[in-house]
């Protein structure tokens, strides 16, 4: 019977020279030897201590030695432990921040049309990665605006505005003929009742009303549960996803498989498995909070080379959606979860701001 091996258990010694070889081969890309760090004064130990030290590390797991006679490199365990107990609390730089906020809300040229393709773009450019913006699912995009446009008996176009600024045209075909006079009645009853509410949100609450004002609403009630209803139907998954900077991968010495490459440039590309993906990545994830998934960890055989770094955006303390990050697992872990985070942040003023 094989004896499992015990924990390996850090002291501060093991802690510092971890956390100095994820810093120098993020910053180099190169392995990290036993040299290389003796020469550093802080540590007073010799190269033959050091090259004990990490010599634990690596049957512990937190390092690997690419080829023999090579220094080591962190494993996907090693940064987990990076990223989970030695990266210091801090707040996102100062020139990250003012860049985001001047491309974000400042800008002029930006509008609500292009508000999440921008984002998208900003995260590529600070991170010089890949910036993705997952947006809410339709049926739980807070509305500004609906309208009810007849095309044509039986046809009915429904325009939503979105309070992200997304614009969803959808027809839907009933099978009782409404005249333009009512859906526009009905389009001023949703506008001034439900601004500011989910699609969804608008059905539940049409369904009560007309349960407690039946002889008062009958036909008002009934035609926009009709058109909520209908709007939602098959429409409940979709949420577009935003990504720009794929071509940063391209720069990175950590991609140098061309099979690999263009197996995950095709991930991207795919929606549906992306939209998944970042789902996944949000999951439990409290508001203000950041999820980081480190290579195997995404559960994705095409990023087991990478890591994603997620932060999701709400509305009334409702999950409306996420901002990601992906690059190689050898990035700049503190820069980019405060980045992330911090425009997290921003989405959630920007929802939940007064209606101007």
């Amino acid at each position: 019977m094989t004896r499992k091996a015990p924990e390996f258990t850090f002291d501060e010694r093991s802690r510092d020279i971890l956390c100095t070889i994820v810093k120098m081969h993020i910053a180099t890309g190169e392995p990290v030897g036993s040299r290389t760090l003796s020469k550093q004064s802080r540590f007073n130990l010799s190269a033959a201590t050091i090259r004990n030290i990490m010599a634990d590390l690596e049957e512990a797991g937190y390092l690997v030695q690419p080829h023999t006679s090579a220094g080591r490199i962190p494993s996907d365990k090693g940064y987990r432990y990076y990223v989970d107990n030695l990266i210091r609390g801090s707040r996102i730089a100062r020139a990250d921040e003012e860049f985001i906020r001047r491309s974000l809300l400042s800008d002029p040229e930006i509008t609500q049309d292009n508000f999440m393709e921008r984002t998208s773009h900003i995260l590529s450019q600070i991170s010089n990665n890949v910036g993705i913006v997952l947006s809410p699912r339709f049926s739980q995009d807070i509305l500004q605006h609906i309208e009810f446009v007849r095309l044509s008996e039986r046809r009915i176009l429904v325009i939503t505005v979105s309070r992200t600024g997304l614009v969803h045209d959808h027809l839907v075909r009933i099978d009782e003929d409404i005249p333009q006079d009512e859906l526009d009645r009905t389009t001023r009853y949703l506008v001034e009742n439900f601004k500011n509410h989910s699609l969804s949100g608008i059905r539940e609450e049409l369904l009560r009303r007309m349960s407690e004002e039946k002889m008062l609403y009958d036909r008002l009630l009934k035609n926009a549960i009709l058109l909520c209803s209908q709007s939602l139907d098959g429409e409940e998954e979709q949420a577009d996803v935003y990504v720009d900077g794929t071509v940063n991968m391209l720069g990175h010495n950590d991609f140098q498989d061309v099979d690999r490459m263009k197996a995950l440039f095709k991930m991207f590309e795919e929606k549906g498995r992306l939209v998944k993906i970042l789902n996944r990545c949000l999951t439990n994830v409290p508001e203000g909070g950041v999820a980081v998934h480190i290579g195997s960890e995404t559960l994705s055989p095409n990023m087991r080379d990478c890591t994603i770094i997620s932060s999701p955006y709400s509305y009334s303390n409702q999950v409306m959606g996420g901002i990601s990050v992906v690059g190689p697992t050898r990035m700049e872990y503190t820069r980019i979860m405060n980045a992330v985070s911090f425009v997290a942040q921003l989405f959630n003023h920007v929802l939940n701001a007064e209606t101007q």
